[in-house]
């Protein structure tokens, strides 16, 4: 993820806009995302879609495909059918990198919102760029959290308390996550301290919104992964469209961070939000990936068409 981002910054990418198709009465909302990083084997197109109502028919949330094309010929080199995992682990791993560029390098604890699947790929990524002392949860089932907070202490050996509300799991929290579907603000200025770093990951609609505008206008560096993109998707848009900042307010993306073009965070007493969308090269970097590890181990299965 750090590789294509700064690929990104540099101009070394081809990136389409998304495709977003929503069928709300179905409660359905499908991603189409596409990107070529130069001078690599593959590009990609990827679909993910999700249902919230899918857990009641004993079906995941979400699912999706990957199509791998050759870059030189453009024929179809691979279907990954990976049934959304490989966008559950890019995900995960752009908030690690957003944490490891913007949070303080000394972290007592971590405040996580939303303790379904990407309240666990956070969790991870996080760890490997970060050793917080102990984590707080929050989520709107309890037994889904309790269940969070077993198998969280059990795979990372690390503390896992439940609060009762959001605001218990922002305010002293150094480093915060959100990864809910929520289409009304969730965090609340007032609850974000100095020195807080916010990864936001949950806005990849124009109709999602997880941050009080006031907590991007409070942030001394608020950060996007793909700013144009943000302006019709991420919470930065629900900002600039209260009047609250400008695009010209927003820091920087994380690509531009990650190559090095501009520092992450300069202070502990720094407020950092990272707006995550989902960004078409973090697919292509993990297919052309996958792709080349499963060539190279021969893994897979041809199909003659």
């Amino acid at each position: 993820m750090r590789d294509a981002f700064a690929r990104l910054a540099r101009g070394q990418a081809v990136l389409p806009g998304v495709i977003n198709l929503d069928i709300p009465e179905n409660r359905v909302e499908v991603h189409v995302k596409g990107a070529y990083l130069r001078d690599t084997p593959h590009f990609s197109i990827k679909v993910a879609g999700g249902s919230w109502d899918n857990p009641a028919r004993g079906l995941p949330v979400g699912h999706g495909l990957v199509l791998v094309f050759d870059a030189k010929t453009s024929f179809l080199t691979a279907v990954l059918f990976d049934n959304g995992y490989l966008t559950d682990l890019r995900t995960g791993a752009a908030g690690g990198l957003a944490a490891d560029l913007l949070a303080k390098r000394d972290v007592d604890r971590v405040g996580v919102v939303g303790v379904g699947v990407q309240g666990r790929y956070q969790l991870e990524s996080l760890l490997q760029v970060r050793r917080p002392r102990r984590v707080v949860a929050f989520g709107r089932s309890a037994d889904k959290a309790a269940a969070y907070a077993k198998e969280m202490e059990a795979r990372f050996r690390i503390p896992v308390e439940l609060v009762p509300t959001i605001e218990e799991a922002v305010r002293d929290s150094d480093v915060v996550i959100t990864a809910t579907p929520s289409r009304e603000p969730l965090v609340r200025a007032e609850w974000v301290g100095p020195g807080t770093h916010i990864t936001a990951l949950g806005s990849d609609g124009p109709d999602k919104q997880e941050l009080d505008v006031g907590v991007l206008a409070k942030a001394d560096k608020v950060v996007a992964d793909r700013l144009d993109q943000c302006l019709r998707l991420g919470e930065i848009h629900h900002a600039v469209d209260a009047g609250v900042m400008r695009p010209d307010d927003v820091y920087a993306e994380l690509g531009e961070i990650a190559a090095g073009m501009k520092p992450g965070r300069t202070s502990d007493e720094e407020i950092t939000v990272a707006d995550l969308t989902g960004v078409g090269v973090q697919d292509a970097a993990v297919a052309n990936l996958v792709v080349s590890e499963a060539l190279r181990r021969q893994l897979g299965k041809s199909i003659e068409v």
